[in-house]
């Protein structure tokens, strides 16, 4: 009689992992398409390694070309280090994720200040005497002003959010009206200069070479030798406490990612799910009784010479009934046994451990002996 393994072979594993495997690298293949498409770009927006359309590569690039270097942070702690030294520029990409107290302190030795779009609690601390005036719409227009960086500029894209100067800072440059104020102004004072920008439109990479942005861009920012370009990391441990949620935080990218393994997984599910069904009932083909397979299983015994095996196979089932019969577990101590039936039937307990735990028998007359003589011993123990 041959033996049927139910273990499963490697054909078994390769039919069942194929799909999942398949989707894997599926979600794989689309990340690496991807992460090419992007052409090796990092970080996201106004990121000055960013080659996508709202990156700064290329300002990035143009500025290193005239001589300025551009120091990349994305901790407050990691801002105040680089602008420790001095002469050096600051960019502020996202005030509206800092304390404005934050805000202020990073600022504090930067020999001149650049904010993109700064809300009203920003404005005042970094600005005295200035204040949100509106909020215009992004378009071409004209400088409007004397201010030398603006007027060289000429045309570029302004608006975005627009400020007013009143009180001491009423003599500050205004440049880019609006209705809804100036979408550029620039305030002198006791501290460094502070130029406020209503829009982070002319330093992307898309609208750089747009009419007078790249001239914007460069005199805002490269009037210094180095330029430290702050975008706050999620990480950052100065950014305002529970005014933006995780989701709001995560990168597109890890976004787009997330939602390809939620519907990995819910596809997943579901070719999983057409696997079950109703229990279907087979009858079987023919009935055989508990005393013929026994019989047919002490043949196989016979058969091979298994008169070690077949004893022991007598031994396990006569101490389990035993340990039962005894109040035991069916996992009892062998001495736990031997005592207890030894105590029962008034044997000795040497006797009932050769007979329970002995030697295997080394022919078919030792173990008729041994299956008359557990026969016994169970008779016993039933009726001490």
């Amino acid at each position: 009689m041959t033996a049927t393994s139910v273990s499963p072979d490697a054909r078994r594993i390769w039919l069942a992992a194929r799909a999942p495997l398949a989707i894997v690298a599926l979600i794989v293949a689309g990340g690496i398409v991807a992460a090419l498409a992007k052409g090796g770009s990092q970080g996201g927006a106004l990121d000055p390694r960013s080659a996508a359309p709202d990156g700064s590569r290329a300002l990035a690039n143009l500025l290193d070309e005239h001589g300025v270097q551009v120091e990349l942070v994305q901790t407050a702690a990691a801002a105040e280090d680089e602008l420790a030294s001095g002469d050096a520029t600051l960019l502020l990409t996202t005030p509206g994720l800092l304390e404005p107290a934050d805000a202020r302190r990073i600022s504090a030795n930067a020999a001149e200040v650049v904010v993109l779009a700064p809300e009203q609690d920003t404005v005042q601390v970094l600005a005295p005497g200035t204040e949100v005036a509106g909020h215009p719409d992004e378009q071409l227009r004209n400088p409007g002003c004397d201010w030398a960086p603006a007027a060289a500029a000429g045309e570029a894209s302004a608006g975005g959010v627009g400020y007013r100067a009143e009180g001491k800072a009423s003599t500050a440059q205004q440049c880019y009206p609006t209705d809804d104020g100036a979408a550029l102004l620039h305030v002198t004072g006791d501290r460094a200069p502070v130029t406020l920008l209503g829009t982070a439109t002319p330093l992307t990479n898309a609208a750089l070479a747009t009419e007078g942005n790249a001239a914007l861009a460069m005199r805002l920012l490269g009037t210094h030798e180095r330029l430290v370009f702050y975008i706050p990391s999620p990480g950052d441990p100065s950014l305002r406490q529970g005014d933006q949620s995780l989701a709001e935080l995560l990168p597109v990218g890890w976004k787009f990612g997330l939602i390809q393994l939620a519907i990995a997984a819910v596809c997943f599910a579901l070719w999983r799910a057409r696997r079950l069904g109703p229990v279907v009932s087979e009858p079987l083909p023919v009935v055989v009784r508990a005393a013929e397979t026994t019989e047919g299983r002490a043949r196989l015994y016979l058969k091979a010479g298994a008169a070690d095996h077949a004893a022991e196979a007598l031994r396990a089932a006569a101490r389990s009934r035993i340990a039962t019969r005894l109040g035991l577990t069916a996992d009892a101590e062998p001495d736990a046994v031997v005592v207890a039936a030894a105590a029962r039937t008034g044997r000795a307990q040497p006797d009932v451990g050769q007979l329970l735990y002995g030697p295997a028998p080394t022919d078919d007359d030792a173990l008729v002996r041994i299956a008359d003589a557990l026969d016994r011993l169970e008779n016993e123990v039933r009726t001490p």
